[in-house]
């Protein structure tokens, strides 16, 4: 991630009252590279490309935050919508609520760390290429089909609250044909599809750092995080699509 370093002067926007088009062209406007955004009820796009510059949201933005961004880095005092990170190559989206479906889709790189839960689609699409390795830490639970079509990077959940039981939907990682989803639970997801090999994760070295700086973010422990059970999703090496072959008799 590009270094966003405070500076002495931040800009403060209100949106209320505003449309997307009107908050996206007074971020565009600007060169401060410390903002923060009032009165935020639900602007799309927000941030969408941006670089080098570090914005606090108090509300609830809409729907792709943060889409493409390329180091910059968001904080979301609230809930967050759809589609969070949508192909975001680098930077850091932490959410201090909730956030709705295919959070970080087709995402490339960065950082994705949501204190609550997140929607249906989780990660679908996630990739990486060189080191460019992209992660998605959710504190709590999500919805079905997270990791689908995962070609890349890392996956956390970590079932805050939930006593142990497995915090994610059905189908989790279908398609799935790269990265690791890293769930802690006591319990194994259902309904995993072929694509998938499960594991009890005896080493946590891959995603130490990644619960140590979420914890840190939201205020939690994390030697009492990383001292649960957690299970981890590979891509199936023998076969990951074949349910999508034809079969012929011979």
């Amino acid at each position: 991630m590009r270094d966003v370093s405070p500076t002495a002067d931040v800009l403060s926007i209100s949106a209320e009252g505003l449309s997307f088009k009107e908050l996206n062209d007074k971020l565009r406007a600007t060169n401060a590279t410390e903002i923060v955004i009032n009165n935020a009820a639900g602007q799309r796009y927000i941030a969408a490309g941006a670089e080098g510059r570090r914005l606090t949201i108090n509300g609830t933005p809409g729907n792709a935050l943060a889409a493409y961004m390329d180091g910059a880095e968001i904080i979301v005092n609230g809930n967050a919508q759809d589609a969070v990170g949508d192909t975001m190559n680098d930077g850091r989206v932490i959410v201090h609520g909730s956030a709705g479906d295919a959070l970080g889709y087709g995402m490339r790189g960065g950082l994705i760390c949501v204190k609550g839960c997140s929607g249906y689609r989780t990660g679908i699409h996630m990739k990486q290429y060189q080191d460019k390795s992209p992660v998605i830490v959710i504190g709590e639970s999500c919805g079905s089909f997270l990791g689908e079509y995962m070609a890349g990077g890392t996956i956390v959940v970590l079932g805050i609250g939930l006593r142990g039981q497995a915090p994610v939907g059905n189908f989790t990682g279908t398609g799935m044909h790269g990265g690791e989803i890293y769930i802690r639970s006591d319990e194994e997801p259902k309904n995993l599809p072929a694509q998938v090999s499960i594991d009890t994760a005896s080493n946590l070295d891959d995603i130490r750092g990644h619960v140590r700086a979420f914890a840190q973010l939201f205020g939690c422990d994390a030697d009492e995080l990383l001292s649960g059970n957690f299970f981890v999703l590979r891509p199936n090496a023998k076969n990951p699509y074949h349910s999508l072959y034809t079969q012929y008799l011979r």
